[in-house]
């Protein structure tokens, strides 16, 4: 009685059961989802690499707008001095147009060089510097060649100096003696009329030697002038 009884179904109704999703994607699904992480790992690694190039290239950028502002001297204006150097390495190369081409070659370097030292001298003193430390630590070589070479260059220009002071002494030993001969021959003091006898002949003599060899001459013509009319009117008197 009692077993028969336990098997009869509730008066209470049974509760819904949870229903329960397990995702489980396609073979389809999976190989996209491998192929878009490599994309995205790919995509990053480009990333990183550009962003790297980036940041290596503003370093250079600013490295060089350190080294140019290092270079250009703030005392010499750039605006009209730049243009006027273009000028004078286009009039050198118009010069050497219609020359032999080692002088076509050599003109417009020349007129470079020569117009930036003069209108630009201390930036153009500081590229020199520049450059010089650039080749004394890659070409080495180069760099003693170039010393020889300035070496060279320096003896021949105080060769050239000593001969400069040898013809300017020679110049003035010849206005020194003919200032003599014209004193002994007409006997005007002429010294004292040029002053000479105040500070001493060989200080006077240097002077008649830089630039004041007609102020000498002038005077002693004039002298002899007079002197030649004074005898010409003794000889028809």
């Amino acid at each position: 009685m009692f077993r028969y009884a336990s098997r009869l179904l509730s008066i209470y109704p049974a509760p819904t059961p949870d229903i329960v999703l397990v995702e489980s994607p396609s073979a389809l699904e999976r190989e996209i989802g491998v192929v878009r992480r490599h994309a995205m790992r790919a995509y990053d690694d480009a990333h990183a690499h550009v962003q790297g190039w980036v940041s290596k290239w503003i370093g250079v950028e600013h490295a060089v707008e350190n080294r140019v502002k290092s270079i250009i001297s703030p005392e010499e204006s750039m605006t009209p001095n730049l243009l006027y150097v273009g000028v004078a390495t286009l009039t050198g190369s118009i010069l050497g147009r219609n020359r032999l081409l080692p002088t076509r070659l050599l003109l417009p370097p020349l007129f470079l060089m020569a117009s930036a030292d003069y209108l630009l001298p201390k930036t153009t003193s500081n590229l020199r510097a520049y450059l010089g430390g650039l080749e004394d630590a890659y070409f080495p070589a180069v760099a003693e060649k170039h010393e020889i070479a300035k070496a060279h260059a320096g003896m021949t220009w105080e060769r050239v100096k000593g001969a400069t002071e040898g013809a300017r002494e020679g110049v003035r030993e010849g206005a020194r003696g003919a200032v003599d001969w014209v004193q002994e021959a007409t006997g005007l003091k002429l010294r004292e009329t040029l002053g000479w006898g105040g500070r001493g002949v060989v200080e006077q003599v240097k002077e008649v030697g830089e630039g004041k060899v007609e102020e000498v001459v002038k005077p002693v013509e004039k002298k002899v002038d007079e002197v030649e009319k004074k005898e010409d009117v003794k000889r028809l008197v």
